[in-house]
């Protein structure tokens, strides 16, 4: 990985890291801080893919179909490990585990598509926004984020609504609901979660471990 990177950089949050249809010549990987992806429509409309975590691949479309399918933008400040598209097939010749990593990242994201599509199109609101919440801290919890039940959250209560097709008042009161309740409290960047076996019985999630990631 050492050879294949070739420096690093470090962004404000904001900051677009690649937009959709360019044809970057660097793909990333994020050290530090969180962003997101997205696609906007031609009147202005959002659709947020996923949030970025360290540890995150960033512009593997780029790298296998030549241009990126949506956004990404840092929402934090962020570090990024930087590699050399154009090095990308040579890698994946040489080291062949690392290139089974990339595709079970791959895999990794086409599963989380299912889950999120069937939560915009099937779950209820309450049940579309305890999916997220208990999603992204499990992810958080499984990088050592979480703290005492607490985490980091830097996004606003737009991205979450833009994530999960909700407007910001539907999504407004149904945090107030899942506060209510004491399932989630998120005010000021950052999410507490008293009881995250209920909250996921509200999502309707089996499963509250996290899939070990590669690092690349």
């Amino acid at each position: 990985m050492q050879r294949f990177k070739v420096g690093e950089l470090v962004v404000d949050a904001g900051t677009p890291i690649l937009m959709e249809g360019s044809n970057s010549p660097q793909l990333f990987t994020a050290l530090h801080g969180m962003g997101l992806r997205y696609k906007l429509l031609a009147d202005g409309k959002r659709q947020v893919v996923n949030m970025i975590f360290p540890g995150d691949f960033i512009g593997l479309q780029a790298g296998v179909m030549g241009e990126m399918g949506h956004s990404v933008e840092a929402t934090t400040k962020m570090t990024l490990c930087v590699f050399d598209r154009s090095e990308f097939w040579s890698f994946f010749k040489e080291r062949p585990d690392r290139a089974f990593s990339l595709t079970w990242l791959a895999a990794i994201e086409e599963h989380f598509m299912g889950d999120a599509l069937t939560t915009i199109g099937q779950r209820t609101a309450l049940q579309a926004v305890a999916w997220a919440l208990s999603r992204l801290f499990i992810r958080a919890d499984a990088l050592g984020m979480v703290t005492n039940g607490t985490m980091k959250l830097p996004y606003i209560q737009q991205d979450i609504a833009d994530a999960l097709g909700l407007s910001l008042v539907h999504t407004n009161k149904t945090l107030s609901v899942l506060r209510s309740r004491q399932l989630a409290h998120w005010t000021d960047g950052t999410l507490r979660v008293p009881d995250l076996a209920t909250l996921a019985e509200i999502a309707m999630l089996d499963d509250l471990s996290a899939r070990k990631r590669p690092i690349m």
